[in-house]
């Protein structure tokens, strides 16, 4: 999320300044939208479902790009545990999903020490294990957050409180920076992020926390602006986060499932770390 700070080359297709096929972007992102608002209204806890199936996606577009890049992360442990992580908070809550990410972990660990067989010496074992459980954290243990709120009273209502308030902050970062960007944010990293387009993105996270909670939960307007001013930081970290593992890998994209969009990772870079916050955030004050 938040990738609209400042301008970029033309690209073949029609685009936008942010480099991105604008229309595109805007067709995929509603039909998204639109499907999880459907969901959650009529069906919640197949969010669940939606999640895991997405979890697997994002997983597998992560483990085919460090695969490309020489990084020898496993990818069957990582999914059959990713899936472990998002169903067993079902029933069990965070001990559920802790455990699982903790058994993911360690079988990771053993997978990648004998993948080559018993006789062979493990190369590059502490390396491709830590980003392994890296990439289990990123995906799975922070998407596991999600379920756990559907799971909550108002659980739909929570989640549409995350989805409005990272929404939010990408349109904020876009309007903003797109109109107003001059001063770029971590140029290091992404030297499409401007500070004015942070601002944008905070105005927007706040007014968008306030009417959230205030509306949908019922709840403390207070509570709001500091979901608000919480989710502006994930949101972006977020995206500066896959921002830095794309460069280190070489990519623009983690994947091309949704056009306009790249993979399904490269919609959930902001949303998967704001899901813990805004479990956090609305569990304890809410």
């Amino acid at each position: 999320m938040g990738k609209a700070d400042g301008a970029s080359a033309a690209t073949a297709t029609p685009a936008s300044k942010a480099g991105r096929n604008l229309p595109a972007a805007i067709a995929v992102g509603g039909g998204l939208g639109a499907g999880l608002i459907l969901i959650l209204i009529y069906a919640p806890l197949v969010l669940i479902g939606v999640v895991a199936v997405a979890m697997a996606i994002a997983t597998w577009e992560v483990t085919k790009r460090l695969r490309e890049a020489d990084i020898g992360v496993p990818l069957i442990p990582l999914l059959v545990g990713g899936q472990a992580v998002i169903w067993l908070s079902w029933p069990y809550g965070p001990p559920g999903a802790l455990g699982a990410f903790a058994g993911t972990a360690l079988v990771t660990m053993v997978w990648r020490l004998f993948d080559h067989g018993l006789k062979a010496t493990p190369r590059n074992f502490l390396r491709d294990t830590a980003i392994a459980v890296f990439v289990a954290a990123w995906i799975p243990l922070f998407a596991s957050f999600a379920t756990l709120m559907v799971l909550q009273d108002d659980g739909a209502g929570r989640v549409f409180c995350l989805l409005i308030v990272v929404v939010c902050s990408d349109v904020g970062g876009y309007v903003a920076g797109v109109f107003f960007g001059k001063h770029p944010m971590v140029p290091a990293i992404s030297p499409k992020k401007s500070w004015e387009g942070f601002a944008g993105s905070l105005v927007f996270c706040v007014i968008g926390g306030v009417l959230a909670v205030t509306f949908i939960l019922d709840a403390n307007p207070l509570i709001g602006a500091l979901l608000g001013v919480a989710l502006v930081f994930t949101a972006t970290l977020g995206d500066l986060i896959e921002s830095q593992v794309k460069r280190e890998l070489g990519i623009k994209d983690m994947g091309t499932l949704l056009p306009g969009h790249g993979g399904i990772m490269d919609r959930l870079d902001s949303i998967l770390p704001s899901a813990f916050v805004t479990w956090l955030v609305l569990t304890v004050l809410v």
